[in-house]
């Protein structure tokens, strides 16, 4: 019998996987499998998903919508608990919204303009969860988490629920302090926003999600901007001037609409994926002296 077979005891079988494939989970649709992966519905299960982990000494990793992820051919030898839409519960208080982590980006981007509430705007067309962007500081189009964040809630190494005001999460570009404790667990955060006009923030979102259609290949599997942006320069162009646009290596290319993206044209694998991101980045910097950070995060293998 498994030891993961105990989890059946905290969690309804329904939302355990086992030998999960990963690709069913990222935004590229590459991955091998996890051993176990489980979709908690509150904090309570949560608490008891991460005991559960420690007691038994195995390894865990928390993802949200798997937007901004590679995992592995060989896949990972680790518990994966996916925080999504069975916990996305959203409050509306005043000019304060209240979102579980599992909630989407896009939906909470929603329900701002539904109550005429301005500062969601850039976040519209973000492919991710609540928790993955306050982890990564989400931003797009000029405006990002830390501008609009109030309190996080979180649950600490021992499980312990512990809120912070969002001055406290050291939240940089493309970072906070849960990309150094990753053993942290955002289960929550409240947002501070300003009363708006429903039409002019209805325009801003439409503008901002035709400017997305337009220049991202949003029609094919992709984890998003692959690289971060390096200090005075534009990522795409870097590619670009490379001579790297529509550049493949089996199913993995570098999009032709937008070379800061890199795209699954159907049958890529995370090798395929991999192997292009190191070209890329050895071609830039032999070029221009300029080394490439990558913003996914990568799990599995050795």
């Amino acid at each position: 019998m498994s030891i993961y077979n105990e989890l059946e005891k905290i969690l309804d079988k329904s939302n355990i996987k086992y030998n999960e494939p990963m690709k069913n989970h990222t935004t590229t649709k590459v991955g091998g499998p996890c051993d176990c992966l489980v979709e908690p519905t509150n904090i309570e299960e949560i608490q008891n998903v991460l005991k559960f982990a420690k007691n038994n000494k195995i390894n865990y990793y928390v993802i949200g919508n798997g937007s901004n992820l590679l995992v592995k051919d060989e896949g990972v030898k680790a518990l994966i608990i996916k925080i999504t839409n069975k916990f996305s519960d959203v409050q509306v208080n005043d000019k304060y919204i209240k979102a579980e982590a599992g909630c989407s980006v896009p939906k909470l981007s929603q329900i701002a303009r539904q109550n005429s509430l301005t500062g969601l705007e850039f976040a519209c067309g973000i492919p991710g969860s609540i928790g993955g962007g306050i982890r990564m500081n989400a931003g797009a189009y000029g405006g990002e988490m830390v501008n609009i964040v109030d309190k996080v809630g979180y649950l600490d190494e021992n499980a312990n629920l512990v809120e912070i005001s969002g001055s406290d999460a050291n939240f940089s570009y493309r970072h906070s302090m849960f990309v150094e404790h990753p053993e942290y667990v955002v289960v929550y955060a409240i947002f501070k926003l300003e009363n708006g006009n429903i039409e002019e923030i209805t325009s801003k979102m439409e503008a901002n999600m035709n400017s997305r259609k337009e220049k991202q290949p949003i029609e094919y599997p992709n984890f998003g901007s692959v690289f971060k942006r390096p200090e005075g320069y534009f990522v795409g162009k870097l590619v670009d001037d490379c001579g790297l646009k529509g550049y493949s290596i089996g199913g993995a290319q570098i999009s032709t609409k937008h070379s800061g993206f890199i795209i699954n044209t159907g049958n890529a694998t995370c090798k395929d994926v991999l192997d292009l991101i190191n070209y890329v980045k050895d071609r830039v910097f032999e070029k221009f002296g300029v080394k490439l950070e990558e913003e996914v995060v990568i799990l599995g293998g050795n």
